[in-house]
């Protein structure tokens, strides 16, 4: 079989094709054909070497994918060959809080994704749901999943801020929308606007510095959700209201202001760092989104050759939707 090695620290330019012997599941464990693998901006942090969470030499990079179960080992009773399926990124992490024991991940300190044939633990394994394919299910595990457990406790009627078009602030609109909310999306661009409206948002803002106030304006005593992907807490803290809460996803924004003491006090909110999610939530998004018939947004998708065309396109034209790469 082919996979791509990566070489922490090495960058895109560190991607290299190998071929090696096709593996072999062992007692629980399941053999998968990969037919889609999909980028996210933590893919590009581990090729940079600046990952928060250990990562392997010589890796088979990407956590988010799925394929198609083509053998299973001994002792594996609930798959069977044929099923479609993705894996959560902490393979471990089957339900309740996260923990150190969690940790081992796809993509990182355990091979990922991007490969023709991968070997995971069964209890990793999550259903695709029905209607979507290869391409759209590898889309779910990481942003799809970070962005469902963020809105953690969203009703209809509540009101969800979102910033910017990146993996995660796309589906926080688009699963926000299902739950019932009045989701208010921010970006900087008309374009980028235009499909947010299309994707469901009820308001777009302008992202000025400003922005909390317009929030406040808009929503007359601020939102009860904030789904922030830049780390600026100190601007989520304006924009939240008084015992909601900010859902702190990353710091993709880079260098981000000190936060004061005195304005998280003064807020009454919470703020929750989100470290995607538990297979019990990715279980129960899949079940949202296969009621719902939601689709994710794919903006590109390459050929399992073109990976490293992939990475510099995902890495330089922040697209608006997932960029995937496709084999078999």
């Amino acid at each position: 079989m082919r996979s791509w090695r990566a070489t922490p620290g090495a960058g895109i330019d560190g991607l290299r094709l190998e071929e090696t012997p096709a593996p072999e599941p062992g007692p629980g464990e399941v053999l998968v054909a990969v037919r889609a693998v999909s980028l996210s901006f933590r893919e590009l942090l581990v090729l940079r070497g600046t990952y928060v969470l250990p990562v392997k030499p010589d890796l088979v990079p990407v956590s988010d994918g799925a394929g198609e179960v083509v053998a299973v080992g001994p002792g594996v009773h609930r798959t069977q060959i044929g099923d479609r399926v993705t894996a959560g990124l902490f393979p471990s992490w089957l339900d309740g809080p996260f923990g150190p024991e969690h940790l081992p991940q796809l993509g990182g300190s355990l091979d990922g994704m991007l490969a023709e044939l991968v070997v995971l633990p069964e209890s990793a394994l999550v259903p695709v749901p029905r209607h979507l394919s290869f391409a759209e299910a590898a889309t779910l595990p990481c942003a799809g999943v970070t962005a469902w457990n963020a809105l953690s406790g969203v009703r209809a009627g509540d009101t969800v801020v979102t910033l910017g078009t990146g993996g995660v602030s796309l589906f926080a609109v688009q699963l926000a929308v299902l739950l019932g909310a009045e989701v208010i999306a921010l970006t900087s661009s008309e374009d980028k606007a235009r499909r947010l409206k299309a994707l469901g948002a009820h308001e777009v803002l302008h992202r000025t510095p400003d922005w909390p106030t317009e929030v406040r304006s808009r929503t007359g005593r601020g939102a009860g959700h904030v789904v922030d992907v830049a780390g600026d807490l100190s601007q989520s803290l304006r924009a939240v209201a008084v015992g909601g809460e900010v859902a702190l996803v990353g710091f993709i924004g880079g260098d981000v202001p000190p936060l004061d003491p005195r304005l998280l006090f003064g807020s009454g909110a919470s703020v929750r760092p989100i470290a995607v999610g538990s297979q019990a939530q990715f279980r129960a998004m899949n079940r949202a989104i296969e009621a719902g018939g939601l689709r994710p947004v794919v903006d590109r998708e390459f050929a399992f050759e073109d990976v490293v065309e992939a990475f510099r396109y995902y890495e330089s034209e922040q697209p608006l939707g997932k960029v995937v790469i496709t084999a078999g």
